[in-house]
């Protein structure tokens, strides 16, 4: 895929979504960090869920904490994996209190330390917290680039950082949400819906769906 092609997806993706940003619900960064956790292999409307409760309990390091392992299971048991989920998020509110008076650290090398936080997590919250122009690559966003040959590779790595390297600038810090809502509600994993796509003139995936 050539340059133009990817500032006219990017454009008409940014032009649909002028304010693109996640749909798990939080009013701080600790509480998005929770979320980001939680919401592995799990919907944002199943953490959303989750989290109305477990927040209105707990929503500091200190206060997750104080709170028994067995509660947090209770909280967060709707959600898939639940029990390592748990145990990661004790941990990880204890290593917060120890390492960073309580605070979200804001580079990547700090945030993969903590327990249950790996790469993905980290660029999430690297780019919705702290504004840095990070793409965090989750599997719509791997089909997406994929299948409209944006980023194509095997591994998720490898689309991240031909991501990185060949979006344009000024849209760059939305790409993330751009292409995860365009994922999630438009190029679809089964049935992508290609006639009603608005970037369908210049994706190169070679079976759409049109008439």
């Amino acid at each position: 895929m050539n340059q133009k092609k990817r500032i006219e997806i990017f454009a008409t993706l940014a032009e649909a979504h002028p304010d693109p940003t996640t749909e798990l619900r939080y009013t701080s960064v600790f509480e998005l960090l929770i979320a980001v956790v939680l919401s592995a292999q799990a919907t944002d409307k199943s953490v959303n869920k989750a989290t109305l409760s477990l927040f209105a309990l707990a929503n500091t390091p200190q206060a997750m904490v104080l709170l028994s392992l067995e509660t947090l299971k209770e909280q967060i048991k709707t959600i898939g994996l639940y029990n390592t989920k748990a145990k990661n998020i004790h941990l990880l509110c204890q290593q917060l209190l120890a390492l960073h008076q309580g605070e979200v650290p804001n580079t990547r090398a700090a945030l993969e330390a903590l327990p249950g936080v790996g790469r993905k997590t980290a660029n999430v919250l690297l780019n919705t917290a702290f504004g840095y122009p990070t793409i965090a690559v989750d599997t719509h966003i791997f089909r997406v680039a994929n299948r409209t040959k944006l980023a194509v590779g095997k591994q998720v790595l490898a689309v991240e950082k031909l991501l990185d390297k060949t979006t344009p600038t000024r849209y760059k810090k939305d790409a993330h949400h751009l292409l995860i809502l365009h994922g999630r509600y438009t190029c679809l994993a089964r049935t992508p819906k290609c006639r009603q796509c608005i970037i369908k003139d210049w994706c190169e995936y070679p079976d759409k769906l049109l008439p």
